[in-house]
């Protein structure tokens, strides 16, 4: 069975930093693209930060750019998003995905159409 399970979500003040983890199993985690996304109450869900499976290409939402950081570990079968800077409009339940079609990692993160879904973890940033 394909599973996502998304861990790191807390409480964290304005400027501090959080690294998320998302621990796959039931596949082969190098040949799936990975998606983060979030969700903020009553706001549609957003792609946050995409990698590829081959290339190492990434790609990062505007809002999150030079302050988080996706990458992998086939090996430890693990996808992280380091997080820093935060601000309280980060806040959110954050959501890892899985796709192994091949789709460019920008269309990974407009289209929320990936096959496997995590249940999410959630992030707090508030003083």
């Amino acid at each position: 069975q394909f599973q996502l399970v998304e861990s790191g979500g807390g409480l964290v003040q304005p400027g501090g930093s959080l690294r998320l983890s998302c621990a796959t199993s039931g596949f082969t985690l190098a040949y799936y693209t990975i998606a983060w996304y979030r969700q903020a109450p009553g706001k549609e869900r957003e792609g946050v930060s995409c990698i590829s499976n081959s290339d190492g290409s990434t790609y990062y939402a505007e809002s999150v750019k030079g302050r988080f950081t996706i990458s992998r570990d086939n090996a430890k079968n693990t996808v992280y998003l380091q997080m820093n800077s935060l601000k309280p409009e980060d806040t959110g339940v954050y959501y890892c995905a899985a796709d192994g079609r091949g789709f460019t990692v920008q269309r990974m993160c407009i289209m929320d159409d990936s096959n496997y879904w995590g249940k999410g973890t959630l992030v707090t940033v508030s003083s």
